[in-house]
């Protein structure tokens, strides 16, 4: 009997294609114990303008099929585009925490044929940017973005109470046109991190988590203690358990970092 499945990444890609162009969407999930590793199952998944998730535990298999299956299985928003531009008289200087492999040229943003990411129903995402105001040298080691804006601020920046305006693109999961939407945020929005919402010091912590497990060039002084005290402290209600399981491979993670002198 002749096999008739493909067994070439590259035969599977172009298929996946094929059909993302006829509306259909992939999401691919894997299931398995161990470490496994996932970027061929994420990669496939961005072909085919779907999610992709790893399911290792009855847990994981409640969270992903249960309790977030429309953001796993319908897809809301296809070829989603977040583009930041900052006000010079208030930023010098900014640099994207993370999605390394999500960054787009600027010239892609208002280009229709660039693909980009999907957004399922009741997904939120967050982008954390690390600024350096204005006034404040800025890292001269070519690893802070380029300005947005013109590089030295004329009248109407430094006459502008703007801090950056945040531009998202995106085209219905049947559509090839992108639409824009725009809002400006106004620098008196900033507020000290104490003062944010539960929501935002847990993607700050879980950021941070992230950054020492990297060991990131960029993580300063930031300590494991820190990410934890961040990380308990914005745990909130947790009615299903996730944060309390991400608490745990924080300290559990902070056991086996070496430790400073």
């Amino acid at each position: 009997m002749e096999s008739i499945a493909l067994t070439s990444e590259g035969d599977l890609t172009r298929l996946i294609e094929t059909e993302r162009e006829k509306g259909v969407f992939l999401t691919v999930l894997g299931f398995g114990m161990g470490n496994f590793k996932d970027a061929t199952m994420e990669k496939l998944a961005d072909r085919g303008n779907g999610n992709y998730a790893y399911i290792d535990s009855a847990f994981e298999a409640r969270k992903v099929l249960v309790k977030e299956a429309g953001a796993t299985l319908v897809t809301v928003a296809k070829d989603v585009k977040l583009q930041l531009e900052f006000n010079p008289a208030t930023v010098a200087g900014h640099r994207l925490i993370g999605y390394e492999n999500r960054v787009l040229a600027h010239a892609d943003f208002t280009n229709d044929k660039t693909d980009a990411g999907e957004i399922g129903a009741g997904t939120a995402v967050t982008a954390i940017y690390e600024i350096v105001p204005a006034g404040v040298a800025v890292p001269t080691d070519g690893k802070v973005d380029d300005l947005k804006y013109q590089p030295k601020p004329g009248p109407a920046e430094q006459m502008s109470t703007e801090l950056l305006t945040v531009k998202i693109r995106y085209k219905d999961p049947t559509g090839t046109t992108s639409k824009l939407l725009a809002r400006a945020v106004d620098r008196d929005a900033a507020r000290e991190l104490q003062a944010t919402s539960t929501d935002f010091r847990w993607a700050v912590a879980i950021a941070g988590f992230g950054m020492l497990l990297r060991e990131a060039p960029h993580r300063g002084n930031l300590s494991w203690q820190q990410v934890s005290a961040l990380a308990v402290g914005a745990r909130g209600q947790d009615v299903d358990g996730y944060r309390i399981q991400a608490i745990k491979l924080i300290d559990a993670a902070s056991k086996l970092a070496p430790k400073t002198p």
